[in-house]
């Protein structure tokens, strides 16, 4: 046993040393020549590096690439290199794009490989980078594939020649107009300042005194900042635009999750949406009685691949029926036997599907859940908590970008409730929800929007529902949103007896 352990050892160390590469002249000189060939006054042929055997050769090294025993300033350099070779490759791999904030996660969630360690750009940069070194002239090296980006080089960074040319990249973006907009004493700075003040010294003065080391003509220290709308638009060679040329892009539009996009391959998404549902029905002139329903949904999303994704999909609900005066929040104390109940409802698995690759903001998820537990109908001695057969649902997402800090959701969905419960053991309910999202992102991390939602209901005695609402998201990390969401609900049975209905939303989501 012991022989056959250390064979497999020997086995394993041998085959590491095979395709491990170590990291010295040879990769620097390379990657000079490819940025030579492909990079022009800060942008890069992306259509012509699309199948390009030297950056598939270079990622090849980047992903293998052994750095024990090198020096310093070698691995800073190698792994400055190595960011923009990524950033560029990923950006080639889903061209034609206009932004590289298409693709899904592409800082935060999509997989990199550097030097056998397995990260994102975010976690490349922080923990291989600005961590280590401390040095707030890397953030004008890190080319993040966009216009307001610090332009990328047509060179490599070299390790024997790396302090200079950081210095040097720093002042040329600390000197361009366009980058450092200064007015008498306002100034307006890109927004890599405001994302990463830490690295610039945190404080006002401290990031004056960065800016002013590095800069020809220093900016007066009591001047007022502010920022730039970001312009993620790509920094392609052939996509020479409008909005590229005149320094206005995406803004913050663009910085926005994707609530339409796959997630990308070996990621992982989990959803956390709370609903308070409640009604109060009677005559138009004597509201007596109340009817709550609170809902928790999690979803949990994995990434096969950056179009295809596979997860779950579960319900665990608590219904209380009382009457008037009472509060809806009395679902979420104890449930009085007979008129409250609670429990896990429903569990199935779901997909998730971006069936054209080039429209990377719409997708198909659909989901199948079965029914849990007993009773679910209702019945004398206890009331309605949900389906008693199974639900196919089935949803059609869509987004759309209008200018700088705007956007439209759209979906449609085909809902099939308690398959085969009917009398006859048919389908039992039918209906075509469709909901639009009006958004407004005021800064990167913010969302504000409007919803309008219409249901039909389609059976012998048609039915429908209407609602509408303001909601709001908050990103506190790349990894942690916060929503909210509140909306005025009507149906054909209230508006026929002059009920009253409204839903209160909190929602949270996470990416592993």
């Amino acid at each position: 046993m012991k022989t056959i352990l250390n064979l497999l050892a020997l086995t394993l160390f041998v085959t590491g040393s095979l395709f491990a590469q170590k990291i010295d002249q040879q990769f620097f000189q390379d990657t000079d020549a490819f940025l030579k060939a492909n990079v022009t006054n800060g942008l890069v042929d992306y259509k012509k590096t699309k199948n390009s055997a030297a950056l598939k050769a270079l990622i090849n090294t980047v992903e293998n690439a052994d750095l024990a025993g090198v020096s310093t300033p070698t691995k800073k350099a190698f792994y400055i290199n190595a960011y923009n070779l990524h950033v560029i490759n990923a950006a080639v791999t889903a061209y034609p794009i206009q932004s590289v904030q298409e693709i899904p996660g592409f800082f935060d969630r999509k997989k990199v490989k550097v030097a056998n360690e397995v990260s994102t750009l975010n976690n490349l940069e922080k923990d291989n980078l600005l961590k280590p070194y401390q040095d707030g002239r890397l953030h004008f090296v890190l080319v993040c594939g966009a216009l307001d980006c610090p332009p990328i080089t047509s060179f490599a960074y070299m390790p024997e020649q790396l302090d200079q040319q950081l210095d040097q990249q720093t002042k040329k973006a600390l000197d361009n107009p366009n980058f450092l907009k200064a007015n008498g004493t306002n100034l307006s700075l890109s927004q890599i300042f405001k994302w990463y003040p830490n690295d610039f010294g945190g404080s006002k003065s401290n990031i004056l005194a960065f800016i002013n080391k590095h800069r020809t003509y220093a900016v007066p220290t009591t001047a007022k900042i502010s920022y730039y709308d970001y312009d993620w638009t790509l920094n392609d060679s052939n996509q020479v635009t409008t909005s590229a040329q005149s320094g206005t892009g995406q803004g913050n539009n663009a910085s926005r999750y994707i609530v339409s996009s796959t997630i990308p391959k070996g990621s992982a998404e989990i959803k956390i949406f709370n609903n308070l549902y409640t009604q109060r029905t009677g005559s138009t002139d004597n509201l007596t009685d109340r009817s709550t329903f609170f809902t928790t949904t999690l979803t949990a999303l994995y990434g096969l691949s950056d179009r295809f994704n596979v997860g779950i999909n579960t319900r665990y609900r608590r219904v209380s029926n009382d009457r008037l005066p009472s509060s809806a929040l009395n679902v979420l104390s104890s449930l009085e036997e007979g008129s409250g109940r609670q429990g896990l409802t429903a569990f199935g698995p779901m997909i998730r599907y971006a069936p054209v690759e080039k429209w990377t903001n719409f997708s198909i998820q659909s989901s199948f859940v079965f029914p849990i537990g007993e009773d679910l109908a209702g019945s004398s001695t206890q009331p309605y908590i949900d389906w008693t057969g199974a639900t196919w649902w089935t949803q059609l997402f869509n987004d759309f970008p209008i200018g700088n800090n705007f956007s439209l959701f759209t979906e449609l969905d085909f809902l099939i409730e308690d398959i085969g419960k009917s009398e006859d053991g048919h389908i039992n309910r039918f209906s075509t929800p469709a909901t639009l999202i009006f958004s407004y992102n005021p800064n990167p991390k913010t969302t504000i929007y409007t919803l309008g939602g219409f249901s039909p209901y389609w059976q012998s005695d048609f039915d429908y529902f209407l609602q509408g609402g303001v909601g709001a998201k908050y990103q506190f990390t790349p990894n942690l949103e916060l929503e909210l969401l509140v909306t005025d609900f009507t149906n054909k049975f209230l508006n026929e007896t002059g009920g009253q209905a409204a839903t209160f939303n909190i929602g949270f989501r996470f990416n592993l």
